[in-house]
């Protein structure tokens, strides 16, 4: 669970980051760079030897839907609302990894379903009440797309690796990488202009972090942490990030002029809501297969 907290913090910035620093470059371009510089990162460490028969392809097309497609629609959600929306409309994720799970696994586990829902509401009370508008229902129909393949690729991730536990996580985690680069990449060869692509120099420092940092190290962390944690755990921690990356891009990167009370108080709540969602996964699971092969 510890990987899990880790990685919230990490990513908590990244909204604002992105939001204020890279939202007039490409996103498509931005996706590729910051996933192909992520996979050069872990290449070393890749042990191809290591994989069994069939499961290269399988870890490359996790990584394709986990890392790629969530990417391209993530980073593309920046254009149209600002990043403090942009996480607000990722609450939905935890109820896409549970409802997925559960599908896989042909069960239900009201014991996660209920963390998950209780980390929803938790993220829902620290709406800051936007003007509906087109551009709007837009980032957050992104968003979805974006909550919906990250779900899918956690999920496939977890069922992989506890299937495999001889394994180490740093020996394969390039593979995942590499399929989100090829899925960014190829839509980046195609769509992107990059005759029109000016970077300047708090740019690319900007963008070197969020590809070593929040996407190389952020993402291993968190697989890692999602194949040690049982499924309730992982959904509710998908929304941790939501009142920090809030509280990062309202406070830090200042991205409303006015702070009220009333904020102060959703973000406090909201918190609190989620926190309780990860213990509420933690008490008494159900037996999901923690401790054995699923």
């Amino acid at each position: 669970m510890h990987y899990l907290a880790i990685v919230s913090l990490i990513w908590a910035f990244s909204f604002g980051l992105i939001g204020n620093s890279l939202s007039e470059l490409d996103p498509i371009f931005v996706a590729a760079a910051r996933l192909g510089i992520a996979s050069l990162v872990f290449l070393p460490f890749l042990r191809l030897s290591v994989v069994p028969e069939g499961s290269c392809l399988r870890l490359i097309i996790c990584g394709g839907l986990q890392f790629g497609i969530m990417y391209l629609c993530y980073i593309k959600a920046f254009q149209y609302i600002p990043s403090h929306l942009v996480a607000l409309f990722s609450i939905l994720t935890p109820l896409y990894v549970v409802l997925i799970n559960d599908l896989r696994e042909a069960r239900f586990n009201r014991n996660f379903l209920y963390a998950s829902v209780l980390s929803i509401i938790g993220a829902a009370i620290i709406r800051l009440n936007p003007e509906v508008s087109g551009s709007i229902w837009k980032g957050f129909l992104l968003m979805q797309f974006a909550g919906l393949s990250f779900g899918f690729g956690q999920v496939e991730y977890r069922k992989w690796k506890r299937n495999k536990p001889e394994i180490k996580d740093h020996e394969v985690f390039a593979l995942l990488l590499v399929g989100g680069f090829i899925v960014a990449g190829a839509t980046s060869a195609f769509l992107t202009d990059l005759s029109s692509i000016q970077i300047d120099a708090d740019q690319y420092r900007v963008l070197l972090y969020l590809s070593l940092v929040a996407s190389g190290i952020g993402f291993f962390l968190w697989n890692k942490g999602a194949a040690l944690s049982s499924t309730g755990t992982l959904a509710a921690f998908n929304n941790a990030v939501v009142p920090l990356a809030m509280a990062c891009s309202i406070f830090i990167f200042r991205e409303l002029d006015e702070v009220t009370g009333i904020t102060l108080v959703r973000l406090l709540l909201g918190a609190l809501c989620i926190t309780g969602a990860v213990f509420l996964a933690e008490y008494k699971p159900v037996n999901d297969g923690r401790h054995s092969n699923e």
